[in-house]
C-alpha cells in the first residue's frame, strides 16, 4: 500500500514537471519521462518506463531519442534494451532555448523600438506632426535593453550542480545585476 502510494506521488511530480516543460514550448511527455528518470535509483529500460507512466513503448522510445538528443538523458550501454538514466546537467539545453527563443524575440522588440525612436526624431526634425511620445519610446528602449542584459547574463551562467557553487554562482550573479542598475 505504502508503494503504491509512493507511485502515485513520484507520478504526480512526473506529470507537474510535463506541465512546466509543456509551458516551455516542450512536448509533456519529455518532463514525465526526463523526471521518471530523474527520481528513480536506477536507470530503467524503455519498457518499464512506458509501464510506469501508462504510454505506448513507441512513444518512450521517440522520447528517449529526442531526450537525447537534447542531451538531457543518456543510455547505460551500448546494447539495445539498455536502461537509460536523467542527466541532471540540465543548464546547456536551457540555455540553449533562452538563446534561440527569447533573445530573438527580445531582440525583435528592440530592433522595432530602436527604428520607431529614429522615425519619430526624423518627423520631430522636419517638423511634422505625430501621436507619438518620444520619451515613453526611448525609456522603453532601454527596459528591453536591459532585459537583454540580464538575458545575457542568465545564458552566460553556468548553473552548477552542487549546493556549494550554487551559493557561488548565486553570488556572482548578484553583484552582475547590481551592475545592471547602474547603466544608463
Amino acid at each position: 500500500m505504502a508503494r503504491e502510494a509512493l507511485d502515485t506521488r513520484v507520478l504526480a511530480v512526473c506529470d507537474a514537471v510535463g506541465d512546466f516543460i509543456h509551458y516551455w514550448g516542450f512536448k509533456r511527455i519529455q518532463g514525465r519521462v526526463w523526471t521518471l528518470l530523474a527520481l528513480h535509483r536506477k536507470p530503467l529500460v524503455q519498457v518499464e518506463v512506458a509501464r510506469r507512466l501508462n504510454v505506448s513503448r513507441s512513444l518512450v522510445s521517440e522520447t528517449m531519442a529526442e531526450l537525447a538528443r537534447l542531451g538531457l538523458v543518456r543510455p547505460c550501454g551500448d546494447h539495445r534494451g539498455a536502461p537509460w538514466e536523467a542527466v541532471f546537467d540540465v543548464w546547456p539545453t536551457v540555455s540553449d532555448v533562452l538563446r534561440s527563443r527569447e533573445w530573438i524575440l527580445l531582440e525583435e522588440a528592440r530592433s522595432a523600438l530602436d527604428a520607431a525612436v529614429l522615425e519619430v526624431e526624423l518627423s520631430e526634425q522636419v517638423q511634422q506632426a505625430h501621436d507619438y511620445d518620444l520619451n515613453r519610446m526611448r525609456m522603453l528602449l532601454r527596459m528591453t535593453e536591459r532585459f537583454q542584459a540580464m538575458l545575457r547574463i542568465l545564458i552566460a551562467l553556468r548553473v552548477p550542480n552542487s549546493l556549494s557553487g550554487l551559493g557561488r554562482a548565486l553570488s556572482r550573479t548578484a553583484s552582475l545585476v547590481q551592475g545592471l542598475g547602474r547603466l544608463p
